[in-house]
C-alpha cells in the first residue's frame, strides 16, 4: 500500500461515519391535539322526548362555514340539557366530553340567550370544588318568540398553581357556538 493511501482511506471512512451518524432521526409526528369540531345539545322535555341540535365545523375556523341546526323548543316548557363535544376530524370520532368531565375543575360552559327572556339556562353539574361545569343543565323556556343561544366552553386551568375557575367566564375559549332559536 502506498504511504498516502492509508490516510486517504481513513479520511473517507471517517467522513462516511460522520455523515451517517449525524443524520437526524426525525421523530414520527404525534397528533395528540384535540380539535373541538362538534357540539351537540340534547334537550329532553318532561315526557322524556329528546331533541338534538348540532353545531358542526369539521374543518375549523376559516374553512367551510359550520353546519348549525336551528333549535326549536316549546314555549313555557322546562327541559334538561345535556352537552356532547366531539372531534369529528379524527377517525374514529373522538368524544371530548369524557376529557371535559375528567378535567371538570378546568372547564365551564356559559349559556347566553338573546333576548334574555328567551330562556334561562342553569348549570346543574358540579366539579370537585363545587363549581358548576355546564355539561348538564336545566333550560326554562319563555314565551313564543325567536332569538339566539350562544354556548361557550371556557378552559380555566390553574395559574401559578392557583385555581382560577370560580364560576365566572375567564380563561381561554375552547369552543364557541351560536344557535338560532325558535320558541313556539
Amino acid at each position: 500500500m502506498r504511504p498516502y493511501t492509508k490516510p486517504v482511506l481513513f479520511l473517507l471512512l471517517s467522513s462516511f461515519f460522520v455523515v451517517t451518524s449525524c443524520k437526524k432521526d426525525e421523530p414520527n409526528p404525534v397528533d395528540d391535539s384535540e380539535n373541538l369540531t362538534t357540539l351537540k345539545l340534547t334537550f329532553t322535555d318532561k315526557d322524556g322526548k329528546a331533541s338534538i341540535f348540532t353545531y358542526k365545523d369539521v374543518d375549523g375556523i376559516g374553512g367551510n362555514a359550520p353546519t348549525i341546526d336551528k333549535i326549536t323548543l316549546k314555549a313555557n316548557a322546562t327541559y334538561t340539557l345535556a352537552v356532547t363535544v366531539l372531534d369529528e376530524s379524527k377517525n374514529p370520532v373522538e368524544n371530548i366530553t369524557t376529557e371535559i368531565e375528567e378535567k371538570s375543575d378546568e372547564h365551564l360552559f356559559v349559556y347566553t340567550p338573546t333576548p334574555t327572556s328567551l330562556m334561562t339556562v342553569k348549570r346543574t353539574d358540579k366539579d370537585s370544588r363545587n363549581y358548576e361545569i355546564g355539561l348538564q343543565a336545566s333550560a326554562v323556556v319563555g314565551a313564543a318568540g325567536t332569538g339566539k343561544l350562544q354556548v361557550v366552553l371556557y378552559h380555566q386551568p390553574p395559574q401559578n398553581g392557583t385555581p382560577i375557575k370560580d364560576g365566572t367566564a375567564k380563561g381561554s375559549t375552547d369552543f364557541s357556538a351560536e344557535f338560532e332559536v325558535t320558541v313556539n
